[in-house]
């Protein structure tokens, strides 16, 4: 069968590998369409320290269940559905108080093993999720990203009415505050760079402001009348960033870091002790493909528009070259078969 593969960073091409074995408790998967993730492009662009090489990628994946045996979920040969990527061991302290997103261990597709951006994959059958027929194979393909937003939003505990700054106004950004939005929350979008900002609004994204050119603190002060900001999200990695959520949180603001930083950020301690804020990592998601497919199905969460494009499964290498060369360029690329 055919599958994307980076034989090493620079070098991506469609590949023949063979066909995937079921084993017990898995399913054979066809797939139908896959996102292009940031994880995918770095893996491309860089000797990434969790992946290994050659690497087959992918792990925003949608599909049709083609077999399969029995399984708790009810699933069955012919259903359509989605992937979850985070296999866990099921073990470790995290594993055993339900946060199977912070795995000791942990193992996301395309990364530290090989993906299913392919003709077919196995994948543990109770790790699929049906999908309505009502949903298109490319929004099935944007639900794995927006768990990611939603994970961040249920990290601060958001309650409806409160103001969720979220900082970076790349995918999971946007899709953090149009799920902010969905819970009767008021998103406010921070980001240095205007056409993010511009898309933001045409997503129907009201408040938005541009940390580089306008001061972004006084605006959050002015929209909350003084307060600041109840829940603040870090979605861009960036240390600046960083150090202004800390700025833009209210007194016992809490905060969620999403974004990773390429190295180690200093954070003033001081601050976050007179604020007492909380400060909480947020990494991947752990059950909440449901609750984003709910989104997408109801039309909550419209993720049409971050589609940059969507093309056949053979052009997604020059697409992925071309969004590491031009990332301002692409929001989500999607491929189909």
């Amino acid at each position: 069968m055919k599958a994307i593969c980076i034989e090493k960073p620079g070098e991506i091409h469609v590949a023949e590998i063979a066909l995937p074995q079921r084993k017990e408790g898995e399913a054979l998967i066809e797939v139908k369409s896959m996102g292009v993730c940031g994880s995918d492009v770095a893996a491309y662009r860089f000797n990434h320290p969790n992946c290994h090489y050659p690497l087959i990628i992918g792990h925003e994946i949608a599909g049709i269940v083609r077999e399969i045996g029995p399984n708790a979920t009810g699933i069955a040969a012919g259903d359509r559905v989605v992937l979850d990527p985070y296999l866990y061991c099921g073990h470790c302290y995290p594993c055993s108080q339900g946060h199977t997103n912070c795995c000791e261990s942990l193992h996301v597709l395309g990364v530290q093993v090989d993906g299913a951006m392919c003709e077919y994959v196995a994948h543990p059958a109770d790790m699929l999720i049906k999908i309505p027929d009502s949903m298109t194979w490319k929004e099935a393909a944007l639900a794995e990203p927006l768990t990611i937003g939603i994970h961040g939003i249920h990290t601060m505990e958001v309650q409806a009415g409160e103001h969720v700054t979220i900082i970076g106004a790349g995918t999971i950004g946007l899709m953090a505050a149009l799920t902010a939005k969905a819970c009767g929350a008021v998103p406010i979008l921070v980001d240095v760079v205007d056409g993010r900002l511009q898309k933001a609004r045409e997503m129907g994204l009201e408040y938005t402001v541009n940390s580089l050119t306008e001061d972004a603190e006084a605006y959050i002060r002015d929209l909350t009348h003084g307060r600041m900001s109840e829940t603040v999200m870090e979605a861009s990695g960036a240390e600046a960033g960083i150090a202004n959520a800390l700025r833009y949180a209210s007194y016992l603001g809490r905060i969620a870091l999403t974004g990773w930083p390429k190295g180690d950020v200093t954070l003033p301690t001081a601050l976050i002790t007179r604020k007492e804020l909380q400060v909480r990592g947020s990494r991947t998601s752990v059950n909440e493909f449901a609750e984003a497919i709910d989104l997408i199905s109801q039309g909550k969460v419209d993720v049409n528009p971050f589609i940059t494009v969507a093309v056949p499964f053979e052009e997604l290498p020059e697409h992925i070259i071309g969004q590491a060369q031009h990332p301002d360029t692409y929001l989500k690329i999607v491929g189909l078969l």
